[in-house]
């Protein structure tokens, strides 16, 4: 099963990559921009999808100023339509 897990700073919790990116998009054009944050997606294979909650905990999020999302995805087997 692969999973992806969208990592966020947490409402709140100063963002200064997202401010950066606010005050840069309308010096470049771009108009009506607010409250950019800027987070992390982590793509992983596993066995057992009931360890994601546990792995984001420990390891994948620091709990204390991020919020995380996991989604689980269908992966695909590989096409043979390469071979021809």
């Amino acid at each position: 099963m692969r999973a992806r897990v969208l990592i966020r700073p947490k409402a709140g919790i100063l963002d200064p990559q997202g401010e950066a990116v606010q005050r840069a998009l309308p010096a470049l054009g771009f108009q009506g921009v607010s409250d950019v944050r800027i987070g992390r997606l982590v793509e992983l294979d596993v066995g057992d999808s009931t360890q994601l909650d546990a792995m984001c905990e420990k390891l994948l999020a620091n709990p204390l100023v991020e919020d995380y999302e996991v989604q689980l995805l269908e992966v695909q087997p590989p096409s043979s339509d390469a071979d021809t």
